[in-house]
């Protein structure tokens, strides 16, 4: 009878247990109220847009306009100086992977 009585004991607070430390991750796993949903802003049309230069907030024409001066005009020249020594160290990054110890 004691045994009946020690495992029917048991097993209810082991449910009550167990679904009051399951009931608060139920509600964290919902997203906020103020959360847009995913497929919403997907849809979305973004008419403002950021200066890649400076940052400064441009209209959709602005910066359609500031793209196509960025396509047409030529990347800067570096001086021969200025590549042999960032194609130097470039060799000397790749050599110290294998070789760690040479301190080049």
């Amino acid at each position: 009878m004691k045994w009946i009585r020690l495992s029917i004991i048991a097993i209810s607070s082991s449910i009550l247990v167990w679904s009051s430390s399951n009931w608060g991750n139920l509600v964290l796993a919902l997203p906020p109220v103020k959360d847009i949903p995913e497929e919403i802003l997907r849809t979305e049309i973004i008419i403002d847009a950021r200066s890649p230069i400076d940052g400064q907030p441009l209209t959709a024409a602005e910066y359609a306009q500031l793209q196509e001066q960025l396509q047409i005009s030529p990347p800067p020249k570096l001086s021969s100086n200025i590549r042999q020594t960032i194609f130097l160290t470039r060799i000397r990054k790749f050599l110290l992977q294998f070789f760690p110890f040479l301190n080049l």
